[in-house]
């Protein structure tokens, strides 16, 4: 069945709808025709993260709910009456985590089993939303399904226990779950804390030494609508059900040859300076991430369409025009 076809009419949630990923996932889940109700964590301005950049033609088909994936009561009424939910809540800072992974478990491993509980009593189906930071450092390449997975950081061994967590109640209840393994998505509205961004907000400044972390690693990047048509494949899928599906571009490059790429793409050329603040811990670093995506191609026919360079263009403009909510110095973990 066609997503698009799939999601009309359908009474869909989203968790972490607030975030990078969640807002674009809306937006689309919008246009397919379905009926949203977003999660926002919740916070005392009643702000609605990136929600708040969504057109308003958009943002009045969603009913906004204030609230928190690791409050069971209230996951238990967000759920209750919906067909499909998109569980994205989670904290994803991997440098974060080093300093609150009491936090990072409170959220990334009981929130989800709050989500899972939910979608067990009431029958609905779950796309839960796992990362390939789970992989580690790749013991070959291209990643499939059957990697090992390695809890490099207290971020990535949080996701590790959620994805298990998903995979027993698939298999102990039958509770209709698929996870869906994004590589590493970039975009119009991600946090500054990533690389991309980073660079940009620094170049967009007028910066002629742009600081970085670590140019060593290699990494998959997959620009937001890829990754967001991977989720609503998966979604509409009955053959994803149970399994782990990866989505990603199936190209890899250095950060290093990153940063020369978007000085190419802004036609702004400066000099690379290492920050020691952004360089994690020796053995925490993942090196390499390139996904195999044949099983998404297969069982739900993803494909990835926008090349990294047509993505960077996009980005680089949406930096260019938000400029002002950046803050080209600080350095957010």
């Amino acid at each position: 069945m066609e997503a698009s076809s799939f999601y009309a009419g359908k009474r869909v949630v989203v968790t972490g709808a607030g975030g990078f990923i969640g807002s674009h996932l809306v937006e689309a889940l919008v246009r397919e025709g379905a009926n949203v109700r977003a999660l926002v964590r919740y916070t005392s301005s009643s702000q609605r993260g990136h929600l708040d950049r969504v057109p308003s033609s958009v943002l009045g088909h969603v009913e906004v709910v204030l609230g928190n994936v690791e409050d069971a009561a209230g996951v238990r009424k967000l759920v209750r009456g919906a067909d499909v939910v998109f569980h994205l809540a989670a904290l994803i800072g991997i440098p974060y985590s080093y300093v609150a992974p009491h936090q990072y478990v409170a959220t990334n491993v009981s929130g989800t089993l709050n989500v899972l509980e939910a979608a067990r009593e009431y029958g609905a189906r779950v796309v839960h939303t796992s990362t390939s930071e789970t992989y580690g450092s790749a013991r070959y390449a291209p990643i499939d399904e059957a990697h090992p997975l390695t809890g490099q950081s207290p971020y990535s061994a949080t996701k590790i226990g959620a994805d298990k967590l998903a995979e027993s109640y698939f298999l102990s209840f039958g509770t209709p779950v698929a996870t869906i393994r994004p590589f590493n998505t970039y975009g119009p509205r991600q946090s500054s804390r990533a690389f991309i961004p980073s660079v940009m907000k620094q170049l967009a400044a007028g910066r002629d030494v742009v600081r970085v972390g670590s140019t060593r690693p290699k990494r998959d990047l997959n620009f937001v609508d890829d990754t967001v048509a991977g989720f609503l494949a998966v979604g509409a899928s009955d053959r994803a059900l149970g399994q782990v599906i990866n989505v990603g571009s199936g190209r890899t490059i250095s950060m290093g040859e990153l940063a020369e790429l978007i000085f190419e793409v802004s036609g702004k050329p400066a000099r690379l300076e290492t920050d020691d603040a952004r360089v994690r811990p020796d053995a925490s670093e993942v090196e390499l991430l390139l996904a195999d995506c044949r099983k998404a191609k297969e069982l739900v026919g993803y494909e990835p369409r926008v090349t990294l360079e047509e993505g960077l263009q996009k980005t680089w403009a949406y930096v260019l025009e938000r400029i002002a909510d950046y803050r080209p110095d600080e350095y957010a973990i």
